[in-house]
């Protein structure tokens, strides 16, 4: 593989690398990205395996998914020159649920101007709350927040109240499905700093702050599952995952066309459409015999038919999980696609149809900066760039709520003024003593002209 921006390698500080892996249905991805002095982030490192314990993006195989990351990483690590020990984890499948809840917390003190860690503290409040069995949460999102009743703000910080209160979408999953993503990334021998739900990580990726304030809707078409996240006014509103993707497309042409997976997996990549093309209605495709046989010819149109039709029902569920939501009419940017199944030909137009709302291809390059292949602009790679984006975006907070600042600039700005302030002082007061020297010298001369007339 290419190696990327070994020469602006910096080691000593940790913070300044954050390592993604992606446990995909059909691959595992681990990306190594580094921040430089001016906050900017690039990828140094990238590997990929297929995977091969994990069924509609749950862990069924421990073993072979731990295996599988262990050669992921190590692919990565060898590119970046890094040894990798903390990663930031995606999450997916079917068991992910979303639920809304309003908590509360008490201030004592009288007066008290609220803070980042009063907030902070009613946000892990949440996470006590009592679930279904089996059941943990994976991610407290904010909706709104309110002080001693007053109207709704997405910022509490700086007023003044006894009761802080705010609505959260609460992100569930599986415990046990939890926990097989913990076992396995251990048993390959890393430490999972934070999971974070795959759409959440995706977003980060492929939409920017000002389509997330007007509203959007991000649709990840991966392997096994469909991830839906719904962006307004710059906050996560709604959450869904669709259990058909681009497996089932492979499936339903491998039966239509009675060949086998492989092949099937290759007509979709090279020649798969979601809309019939005129020019198409003449074009064969030949497909080798399997085992000697003879080859078999499949037409253009069938197969766009094929896979229109199932892509169809996937925008279907998408159609109805916007509907579902307050904010089917608010979304003014439109849908963005992404994940593997976001390159069949044709997509953009076929959700643009059924939906009624504008939609575009989301790649990755637009948040980052050095170095960026053709691989990383892959709509299938915004997962791991996203948990990239996400976990630097983690170590941020983290240091803000603790006071730290990696700018080493603000102090030496703040004494150059002090410094300044300093040397004016002492301007004043050499002419403020000057000043004094020259009043006394007067003074002194009357009275010496007073005590020669007294004598």
């Amino acid at each position: 593989m290419q190696q990327l921006g070994q020469e602006h390698i910096n080691m000593e500080n940790k913070e300044n690398i954050v390592v993604g892996i992606d446990v995909g249905t059909t691959k595992i991805a681990v990306f190594i990205g580094q921040r430089d002095l001016d906050g900017k982030i690039s990828i140094i490192g990238m590997g990929k395996t297929e995977s091969d314990g994990v069924e509609r993006g749950v862990v069924k195989n421990i073993q072979l998914t731990a295996t599988a990351i262990k050669a992921a990483v190590e692919q990565a690590e060898t590119m970046a020159n890094y040894k990798v020990n903390d990663v930031y984890v995606g999450i997916a499948g079917h068991h992910i649920k979303s639920l809304h809840h309003r908590g509360n917390i008490m201030i004592c003190e009288d007066n008290h101007i609220i803070t980042m860690q009063d907030v902070e503290r009613l946000r892990q409040e949440q996470n006590n709350l009592m679930l279904s069995p089996g059941e943990q949460i994976i991610h407290v999102v904010a909706q709104s927040y309110s002080v001693d009743g007053d109207t709704s703000t997405t910022n509490p910080v700086g007023r003044i109240g006894k009761c802080l209160e705010g609505d959260f979408n609460l992100i569930t999953g599986n415990v046990t499905h939890i926990q097989n993503i913990y076992h396995s990334v251990r048993l390959a021998g890393y430490s999972v700093k934070e999971l974070v739900l795959e759409p959440i990580a995706s977003a980060e990726a492929v939409i920017n702050e000002t389509e997330k304030d007007a509203g959007i809707c991000l649709v990840d078409i991966g392997g096994g599952t469909t991830d839906i996240a719904i962006f307004k006014d710059g906050i996560l509103r709604h959450t869904a995952v669709v259990p058909l993707a681009g497996n089932v497309i492979t499936e339903d042409i491998k039966e239509g066309c009675s060949i086998i997976k492989t092949q099937a997996e290759a007509l979709k990549i090279n020649f798969g459409r979601c809309l019939e093309s005129d020019n198409s209605q003449n074009e064969i495709i030949s497909i080798p015999g399997f085992r000697g046989r003879e080859s078999r010819e499949i037409s253009v149109q069938t197969l766009a038919n094929i896979i229109k039709a199932r892509v169809k029902m996937i925008l279907d569920q998408v159609q109805y999980e916007i509907h579902s939501t307050d904010y089917d009419k608010r979304l003014i940017a439109g849908i963005v696609l992404t994940g593997g199944g976001a390159k069949i030909k044709d997509i953009v137009q076929l959700t643009e149809f059924i939906t009624g709302l504008d939609a575009r291809i989301g790649i990755s390059n637009e948040q980052l900066s050095g170095t960026i292949t053709d691989e990383m602009k892959h709509p299938m790679h915004a997962t791991g760039i996203g948990l990239v984006l996400k976990g630097f975006e983690s170590i941020d907070k983290e240091n803000l709520l603790n006071g730290k600042t990696d700018r080493t600039d603000e102090p030496i700005a703040e004494k150059d003024v002090v410094e300044e302030e300093t040397n004016e002082t002492d301007e004043v007061s050499e002419v403020e003593k000057n000043k004094t020297s020259f009043l006394d010298s007067i003074v002194n001369f009357f009275r010496s002209i007073t005590s020669e007339k007294n004598d």
